[in-house]
């Protein structure tokens, strides 16, 4: 059955880009719709400040006249520069059963990307880190965070099998709040800090929280540089994203660890999981995905991890036991009895060791190919 390749060029076809997974995984139990609304705002370029340095174009497949698949072309000029190598990101790909509807569905990013000049096309990858990535490639009967993406095991398979290959890989796991913390941990986050002459600070409104915004973000560009598909956030994305995300942030769920000059050194942010949450509200806000959202954040028993940076000097010093003890203190007060840690390169030790201190499972994994154009 012929395959048509169309490009999207108004409003009302980015719609029915956005909604085609929620028609693919209809009924999937382990599928999180992602807000639409939050979707157009991040792939128009009128609202998304990472126009300022990125393009993209968007396609979707038809056969009999019914979507198959769709995907997004992105030319990150900022991180191209950076990596000094001619990218060309896939990203929003999605697709039914068919070889032949990947095929083309890569072949015309691949195309577009030829004609800037690409060298190479990797992905799935969106404009910023805080764009959903990966392909997932084990934890197929597990709910995804509400900042990752589920797909079908056969994603893997094909992409594989028509020449594509691992460029690196994200891990996450399942932790069981343990209902107290050895000693020694208990003890260790108290000795570090008379040792550095370190503090940990919980924001008690947003208020506050936004006054140390500017600093964790500062933080953030500098410690996840050169960190896989990082691109440094400007100061409109920065802005756009205390917008978009620090209104769903609970402050209580925040760590922040200071020197004795009240300089940022650290910080932690998880959030109650919005998952299962986002799977009621079905891809809308309004009228009840908003009641859905709110109450998740109050009644909840899982968290995600969000981020987690600590400033270079104080790095495998073992500031992360003292973000996690005073994460530990506002899990066990919520009824917390679960983190789900968001997608972690493979190879970030510092993280991966904290979680194995705790009954824990490495239970999802998420992939990024490439192919040499």
């Amino acid at each position: 059955m012929e395959i048509k390749i169309k490009e999207i060029t108004t409003k009302k076809e980015l719609k029915h880009f956005i909604k085609f997974p929620d028609k693919l995984y209809s009924g999937n139990k382990y599928y999180v719709p992602a807000l639409h609304r939050a979707e157009l705002n991040t792939l128009s370029a009128k609202t998304n400040p990472a126009f300022e340095f990125c393009e993209a174009k968007y396609w979707l497949a038809f056969q009999d006249n019914k979507i198959v698949g769709r995907i997004a072309g992105i030319i990150n000029h900022r991180y191209n520069e950076a990596q000094n190598k001619k990218y060309v990101r896939f990203g929003w790909l999605d697709f039914i059963e068919d070889e032949n509807v990947l095929k083309e569905l890569l072949l015309v990013v691949e195309k577009w990307g030829k004609m800037h000049n690409a060298e190479l096309i990797h992905g799935p990858l969106g404009f910023s880190s805080f764009d959903a990535s990966g392909i997932l490639t084990e934890g197929f009967e597990e709910i995804p965070t509400s900042f990752s993406h589920y797909n079908y095991p056969y994603y893997s398979k094909l992409i594989e099998k028509i020449g594509f290959h691992k460029e690196v890989d994200w891990i996450e796991f399942n932790v069981k709040v343990p209902e107290t913390l050895p000693d020694n941990f208990v003890r260790l986050p108290d000795l570090l800090k008379k040792r550095f002459k370190l503090s940990s600070i919980k924001p008690k409104s947003k208020r506050e929280l936004m006054n140390y915004s500017d600093e964790i973000f500062k933080l953030l560009n500098k410690e996840y540089k050169g960190l896989y598909a990082f691109t440094e956030l400007t100061p409109k994305q920065i802005e756009n994203i205390k917008n978009e995300f620090i209104k769903f942030i609970k402050p209580e769920y925040v760590t922040i660890i200071v020197d004795s000059s009240e300089k940022l050194v650290a910080f932690g942010i998880a959030t109650p999981s919005l998952s299962k949450a986002l799977q009621k509200a079905k891809g809308k806000l309004f009228p009840f995905g908003f009641l859905y959202i709110m109450n998740a954040l109050k009644n909840n028993d899982t968290v995600d991890t969000l981020l987690i940076a600590v400033k270079k000097d104080f790095q495998n010093k073992g500031i992360h036991s003292i973000i996690f003890n005073e994460f530990y203190k506002t899990f066990t007060k919520n009824g917390i009895t679960n983190i789900e840690t968001t997608r972690e390169l493979e190879d970030n030790y510092n993280v991966n060791l904290l979680w194995k201190k705790f009954e824990y499972r490495q239970h999802k994994r998420a992939r990024c190919y490439f192919k040499n154009l």
